[in-house]
């Protein structure tokens, strides 16, 4: 049986992090994941050039039944922090919207990045192993993997919530939780498109692929981003973003066209331009499809002179305040991460170590604490990663 300090299991961004951290105090690392290849939901990201963190970030960015919990970690690890270490290496980045920061090349190399920065910690790196069994010992807890046990004095669990299965996405880390009595927050896909029930989708047909700026609104949460309308339902930034707050039964507000008040342009319209047609009028605000779409929808014939004010309204109303309900969400398959997960009143938020089980450790997206979209949950990776590296 081999013996290490610490082991952890998941080699995705947050158990990589801890695996440096820990590994420069001099302990004896192992990380063990059943992928093939580590990082592969960092390879994914950013359409490949890896959203790795957000200049912005801050407690506010996040969702947790326990919201104050995030804060020790994103104080003692901050953005410009894991900017530094990418500066180290040489990689070049850019500044995308909204604070994103991105590769200039590819996500492969931060990937190399943390893998060359393990390999200097003294880090070992087992892939393609999974782990069968996990027991606590007197001197802290034993694994087999493969039919061979090793046994730490820490266990880090990093393996991530159950989004995108296909790249290998498990409830693993919930059942270890489970095991040692840890509670588990209810989990739920976040950062998804959303979906819409079937007569909308064929009414919504022609409108595939358009893509607009637009605020979307669930509950008290709004955003300013871009919608794509898709063969589902909806999706791009702003739905992703709110889909995190969204709960199925409601409706959720948009707004395509922020900061215009579209009866009273249309109104003017018809005095200044009564030949224009409506949709040629919308078209100002809207891509074209959506322009049309919306004017047939309102029972608008001929030009907008003929136009009342009731059909005026009710087209204004599709662009300014579309009230949707959508009947689901596209699901853990595309989901970009997994709201809920370990419960952050049980763990202590300065180690990440769970209170009732000394040694026992959740860090990164398997925590009760999802960050928006932008490359904020990222930038909780590497926080609560190196909390955990430096009390492992």
């Amino acid at each position: 049986m081999q013996h290490f300090d610490v082991i952890i299991v998941g080699a995705g961004a947050a158990g990589m992090m801890c695996a440096i951290e820990a590994g420069k105090r001099g302990r004896r690392v192992l990380v063990v994941d059943h992928a093939r290849a580590p990082g592969e939901k960092i390879r994914i990201s950013g359409g490949g050039r890896c959203n790795f963190t957000n200049i912005g970030t801050e407690p506010k960015n996040f969702l947790s039944q326990n919201p104050k919990f995030c804060v020790s970690a994103l104080r003692r690890y901050r953005p410009e922090d894991f900017i530094a270490l990418v500066r180290n290496h040489g990689i070049a980045f850019h500044e995308k919207t909204l604070g994103q920061l991105f590769c200039d090349d590819s996500a492969r190399q931060i990937i190399a990045m943390l893998l060359d920065e393990m390999k200097a910690a003294g880090v070992a790196l087992r892939l393609q192993t999974a782990v069968d069994r996990v027991a606590r010992t007197d001197g802290g807890f034993e694994l087999t993997m493969g039919g061979e046990t090793a046994a730490c004095a820490s266990l880090v669990v990093a393996t991530g919530g159950k989004s995108i299965p296909k790249m290998g996405a498990t409830g693993w880390a919930y059942d270890i939780a489970r095991q040692f009595g840890v509670p588990v927050v209810e989990t739920r896909p976040a950062l998804v498109p959303l979906t819409f029930e079937v007569g909308l989708l064929e009414r919504l047909k022609p409108l595939a692929g358009v893509a607009v700026d637009a605020r979307v609104r669930a509950g008290k949460a709004a955003f300013d981003e871009a919608m794509l309308f898709t063969h589902r339902g909806l999706s791009g930034p702003a739905i992703l973003q709110v889909s995190s707050y969204w709960r199925e039964g409601e409706a959720i507000e948009i707004d395509m066209a922020p900061g215009v008040e579209v009866y009273e342009s249309l109104r003017v319209a018809r005095r200044d331009t009564p030949k224009r047609a409506l949709a040629t009028v919308l078209h100002q605000w809207l891509p074209d499809r959506l322009a049309h779409h919306v004017a047939a929808e309102a029972g608008a014939q001929g030009n907008i002179a003929d136009a009342p004010d009731r059909l005026l309204r009710a087209a204004a109303e599709a662009v300014n305040a579309w009230r949707v309900k959508p009947v689901g969400s596209e699901g853990y398959r595309t989901a970009e991460v997994t709201l809920g997960g370990v419960d952050t009143r049980a763990l202590n938020s300065r180690t990440l170590q769970a209170e009732a089980v000394p040694g026992l450790h959740f860090i990164g997206e398997c925590v009760d604490v999802t960050g928006w979209l932008g490359g904020y949950n990222f930038q909780w990776a590497w926080a609560s990663g190196w909390c955990a590296g430096q009390a492992v």
